[in-house]
């Protein structure tokens, strides 16, 4: 019996490069600067990943891009995370975005709805009883 024989390795040719991120389009930071704008005062309104996002106008011809799909958006109630993911802008630019919309009134914040945190002992107790018997 012979041993088996070694084969050469051949070099393994280099991977393609990387494909643009989605939409074709690169991440990168100045696209960010120029979507969330320099910012007067750096204030920005108070909104946590769960307030409720309502447009209250359509958009406005002078609107940019960003802010005409957000409101195209809001029509139904949304969050801002789920805007944030929608439109795929980090959450800082969408507290950006959001801020400006605010104070042009072209938009309503809302806190999130708020349900009871444990329902009703007697409740829980009425349907476990009843799923007993069954």
């Amino acid at each position: 019996m012979t041993p088996p024989r070694r084969q050469r390795r051949t070099p393994v040719p280099e991977p393609p490069p990387p494909e643009p991120a989605e939409g074709g389009r690169e991440k990168n930071p100045e696209r960010l600067y120029v979507v969330a704008g320099p910012g007067e005062d750096g204030a920005r309104a108070a909104v946590d990943l769960v307030t409720l996002i309502v447009a209250r106008a359509e958009p406005p011809p002078s609107a940019s891009p960003e802010q005409a799909a957000l409101l195209r958006l809001c029509s139904a109630p949304l969050s801002a995370a789920e805007l944030s993911a929608y439109l795929n802008l980090p959450f800082s630019a969408i507290t950006v975005l959001i801020t400006e919309l605010l104070t042009a009134e072209l938009v309503q914040a809302r806190a999130p709805i708020v349900r009871q945190a444990v329902p009703d002992r007697s409740l829980l107790e009425a349907v476990m009883h009843g799923l007993q018997r069954l």
